[in-house]
């Protein structure tokens, strides 16, 4: 498995497409995977540390793995069939027993970044669904600009057709 943190949370210019770009720790690739608007919403105000005035759905679930003593050990990417991604949540309960629920990766993520915990996917989708930043991606543009150069993973994002 590959650990991944969440890199950013893009929207598509007419607000239509969202999706969630994540990083691999140890190499410069991307996994990017399409959500919802409302699980987009929910990732950037956790990452954002911006306050909201009700408990959103993904804040409830951290609610209640809490009140029942369980603990979330990490989530993991682990699928893709039929062009959709699967994941797992993978708890362990007050009496040590592992869970593993079955869950939408935009879900899964959203509760992994309240909590703090672990993000994977595994080899096979990284391997085959990453983009990898090549090195003439890193090589800086020969226009010149104000604008900070972001390298790679700025023609990555405006690569994805969202």
């Amino acid at each position: 498995m590959v650990e991944v943190r969440v890199e950013d949370v893009r929207v598509g210019q007419r607000g239509q497409a969202h999706a969630v770009i994540l990083k691999d720790l140890q190499r410069e690739r991307f996994l990017s995977i399409f959500i919802g608007p409302a699980e987009a919403d929910s990732i950037r105000i956790q990452l954002r540390g911006l306050q909201v005035p009700r408990p959103l759905t993904h804040d409830l679930i951290v609610g209640v793995i809490r009140s029942l003593g369980a603990t979330m050990r990490y989530v993991v990417v682990n699928d893709l069939r039929e062009d959709t991604f699967y994941a797992r949540i993978v708890l362990r309960t007050r009496d040590n027993r592992e869970l593993s629920i079955d869950s939408r990766p935009s879900d899964a993520i959203a509760v992994a970044v309240r909590m703090d915990c672990p993000i994977f996917v595994t080899d096979e989708i990284m391997d085959n669904y990453a983009h990898v930043v090549t090195e003439e991606e890193t090589q800086p543009s020969s226009e010149s600009d104000d604008d900070e150069d972001l390298g790679a993973f700025k023609d990555f994002l405006s690569s994805l057709d969202i």
